[in-house]
């Protein structure tokens, strides 16, 4: 993709859509700025930390194999991890665990992830766009880590692409949010496949440890595997005690072998 012109950016302004990549989905969404996408998986699951990808990618990048990752396979979605990881100008993953999902609820959650996500991004992005239709403002975060930030929570690389962007301390990175952006924006996209894959790998762990519950294929989703083993093995301490784990009603049921 070159870089558009000065009409381009005007067209673009005035609600025409930028040039689409040779496999469909669109390079950016905001022309001439640096921009990370952000998608988040495992919003919907009964068990389990919620995850988050911020990705940033070059502007003129093309893939004709990356889509939302529920379009995808398995053994798709984790080639083009691969590639999406040499690829990015910057990639950062972020996780809020089943404990603070209970105490803050799913979307704020949700949206903490994305946060956290673009805490780890080594490059700041001017402009942010987000899958779905809801998120609070990001704000640049101050020189001092995180006390959220570790190994555990945040995961980042940084390639050779693009250069650092110093943004004002504390103010709040523009945002827009797209509503199924995941199969609209390259960058959206990839933090999908990221953001999936990465918390999948997360569940087939947990599944060596508690067994009971088919997070090995069902990644903590409320299928009628997970909750029949909830019935008959109890609760871990990686379920969220705030769904409705049973289908029925909330019920606490400290794990059983």
């Amino acid at each position: 993709m070159q870089m558009g012109s000065r009409k381009k950016a005007n067209e673009r302004q005035s609600g025409s859509p930028p040039p689409s990549g040779a496999g469909g989905l669109l390079p950016y969404y905001k022309q001439g700025v640096i921009e990370a996408g952000c998608d988040e998986a495992g919003r919907g699951c009964l068990a389990g930390s919620v995850y988050a990808a911020a990705v940033i990618l070059p502007p003129d990048y093309h893939n004709n194999l990356l889509n939302d990752s529920k379009q995808l396979t398995a053994k798709q979605r984790y080639a083009l991890r691969e590639q999406i990881e040499h690829d990015a100008v910057a990639w950062a993953l972020g996780i809020v665990t089943a404990q603070e999902i209970d105490e803050m609820n799913i979307l704020r959650a949700s949206i903490t992830a994305m946060h956290r996500a673009i805490d780890g991004l080594q490059v700041r992005p001017q402009h942010i766009i987000v899958d779905g239709n809801r998120f609070m403002p990001y704000r640049n975060p101050s020189p001092q880590p995180s006390p959220m930030m570790g190994r555990e929570t945040v995961r980042m690389a940084l390639h050779h692409h693009g250069e650092m962007f110093e943004g004002q301390r504390g103010s709040a990175i523009p945002h827009t949010t797209i509503v199924k952006g995941d199969g609209k924006y390259l960058s959206i996209a990839a933090a999908s496949i990221l953001a999936k894959t990465y918390r999948d790998d997360y569940m087939k762990e947990l599944h060596k440890e508690f067994p009971f519950y088919g997070w090995d294929h069902n990644a903590g989703y409320p299928t009628k595997e997970h909750r029949q083993g909830i019935e008959n093995h109890g609760t871990t301490p990686y379920h969220r005690m705030s769904f409705n784990l049973l289908g029925t009603m909330q019920l606490e049921l400290p794990f059983t072998e």
